[in-house]
């Protein structure tokens, strides 16, 4: 019997090495990683340059603390500003802990401003995390029941709506900022256009409000560009970040810029471990490869063609409501739920989700090969189809 805490609904493997895209098990058997630990192997699994650099830092330092200088932290946040067009750097551990500073961010800057309750817009079936801050302003309630009371000052409106967002405009003088998903991941793969992070965007700036991007799961170019909000051409105010950030090493970041940066000052937010040598290390090399073997565009193109194959293995089957992704961020949305499709999609040999209750989500590493993606999409059709027929 595990002593490990019940709260996962684990699938009953363990795997104990991995190469690229592919897993192996105890026993030997192999999958192909169609879920990259969540949008979190950037690179995969066992990449040479990512093992080689951690090899080398683990040899030199692990972790110091944020009271002194930290040389790989400065490199990181020089390049993620060079590469977002941000001003100032905060770094943490995890999307969650990104997210809550961006939060505590805009309450500092709505009191700085004189308002007394400082109120943020979000979005309906968008995930910020799991702490008490960012799961009220989750628009989830079936990951905030039994939590309450939840955190106030959350203001939700519909999904990429801009007329509801002008209407709390309109009439709510306590609101300093918005935050939201650029592609929405565990609320179903659901893309937010260009014209509405333009209009956003241009609400934000006459309101003189914050407009703060959640890229935890869409950021590092899984979409095709280094961030989901470069599509629109637009800049942000605050980004937050996490997930394939570091390859696999816990690493999160909340950037600013404009009208944000300057409002932390030493004292108001902290971490101990964000920003270590490891953590940093790890960062710096994901970026490195991301761009020296542009995978970005190898995300952009293998993104069309996993869409693309999808489309037709599934053409006809009336209970595929809709097919839709951004890059390497891809969902399949049912007319039911189809939770047992991670067991059976196991048992085919590949690794998917199922978010929303209805949306099969696939985030493959940005290193897939072309055949390893259309071994993944006709897998899952066979699943999937042997699902509906059931």
């Amino acid at each position: 019997m595990s002593h490990l805490m019940n709260n996962y609904a684990r699938q009953a493997v363990a795997f104990t090495h991995g190469t690229g895209c592919q897993l192996y098990d105890a026993e030997g058997r192999r999958y192909l990683d169609g879920l990259a630990g969540i949008a979190v192997n950037t690179l995969g699994h066992n990449h040479p340059r990512l093992v080689a650099a951690l090899t080398r830092q683990i040899a030199q330092l692990i972790h110091v603390s944020n009271v002194y200088r930290i040389t790989e932290q400065e490199a990181l946040a020089d390049r993620l500003a060079a590469l977002s067009g941000m001003d100032e750097v905060f770094f943490c551990n995890s999307g969650c802990e990104a997210n809550e500073a961006a939060i505590k961010l805009a309450r500092l800057f709505g009191h700085q401003k004189n308002i007394d309750q400082p109120a943020i817009v979000v979005m309906e079936q968008a995930f910020h995390g799991r702490t008490l801050a960012t799961l009220s302003a989750t628009g989830n309630r079936k990951v905030q029941a039994g939590f309450e009371p939840l955190v106030p000052g959350f203001v939700r409106v519909p999904f990429a709506d801009l007329a509801a967002i002008e209407q709390v405009a309109a009439n709510n003088s306590n609101v300093v900022a918005v935050l939201f998903e650029p592609v929405q991941g565990e609320g179903g793969i659901r893309v937010a256009d260009a014209e509405f992070l333009r209009g956003l965007r241009r609400i934000c700036t006459e309101r003189g409000w914050l407009l703060m991007v959640d890229e935890v799961q869409c950021g590092i170019g899984r979409t095709g560009q280094w961030f989901a909000y470069q599509h629109a051409g637009i800049q942000p105010d605050v980004m937050t970040l996490a997930k394939g950030l570091g390859s696999g090493v816990p690493v999160g970041a909340c950037l600013t810029a404009g009208p944000a940066a300057g409002v932390f000052k030493p004292g108001n937010h902290g971490s101990t471990f964000g920003g270590n040598p490891l953590a940093c290390t790890a960062a710096l090399t994901t970026l490195a490869v991301l761009e020296d073997d542009q995978l970005l565009a190898r995300a952009t193109a293998l993104g069309e063609r996993i869409l693309a194959r999808l489309r037709e293995r599934l053409a006809g089957l009336p209970a595929v409501v809709e097919i839709r992704g951004s890059g390497l961020m891809i969902g399949i949305e049912l007319d039911r739920p189809c939770a047992a499709l991670v067991a059976a999609g196991l048992a085919a040999g590949i690794l998917i989700n199922v978010t929303a209750d209805r949306v099969v989500r696939l985030l493959p590493p940005l290193v897939m090969s072309d055949p390893e993606a259309d071994e993944l999409v006709d897998t899952l059709a066979d699943v999937l189809k042997a699902f509906l027929a059931g």
